[in-house]
């Protein structure tokens, strides 16, 4: 485990697990590329998937909670906007879909 050290530049064992996560918290983020591209590639068409808001919230709050425990405001701040769009984007794409699924109300004034 030293040699990991030496090559994460880490004193300690805390330390250590930090980088490990926010080095796994950028894969996630990662991962929303993959996950785009291979959807579009697929439909012949640009395709946003909701598994690609689902990596962007998860990747962006890891990174949110590394920036936070690295003390760093500007990468904080970053992250902080970036999680609430995500959100935003799947509460929307959420009641969107509830919309449709809702029986109108037409039948009632018959």
């Amino acid at each position: 485990m030293t040699w990991l050290m030496t090559i994460l530049h880490v004193d300690t064992l805390p330390e250590l697990w930090w980088v490990l996560f926010g080095l796994s918290a950028q894969l996630m983020f990662t991962a929303r590329f993959l996950v785009q591209w291979i959807a579009s590639e697929r439909a012949k068409d640009s395709v946003m998937p909701v598994a690609f808001w689902y990596f962007s919230l998860a990747g962006g709050l890891m990174l949110f909670a590394y920036a936070v425990y690295r003390k760093d405001p500007v990468f904080v701040l970053g992250q902080s906007l970036g999680v609430i769009i995500y959100f935003r984007n799947l509460w929307l794409i959420y009641a969107n879909r509830r919309a449709q699924n809702t029986p109108s109300d037409t039948s009632l004034s018959e």
